[in-house]
């Protein structure tokens, strides 16, 4: 029998921790990045959703889409507009 490997989701901003040596598990959020004064860039909004405080990988997972929701700009339409003649 064939082994299929699971499909990888694209989750633009969320990150999966897993540290069993430190004892994290949970999600990571980071949104908006800005630029900082000696060049760099940096996240504008972080925050962590642990499993243990959020009842599981599944509901932490939900609270890290909800807390992106809420953080997130809508984003652009990409391509030109036309113009009114």
């Amino acid at each position: 029998m064939k082994r299929t490997q699971a499909r990888r989701i694209r989750r633009r901003g969320i990150t999966r921790i897993d540290q069993p040596s430190t004892r994290t598990h949970g999600w990571f959020v980071r949104s908006q990045f800005r630029e900082r004064p000696n060049g760099t860039y940096g996240p504008r909004h972080q925050k962590f959703f642990g499993d243990f405080s959020h009842g599981g990988k599944r509901r932490a997972l939900q609270a890290a889409k909800a807390f992106l929701a809420s953080v997130e700009r809508p984003r652009r339409k990409s391509g030109r507009m036309s113009r009114a003649a």
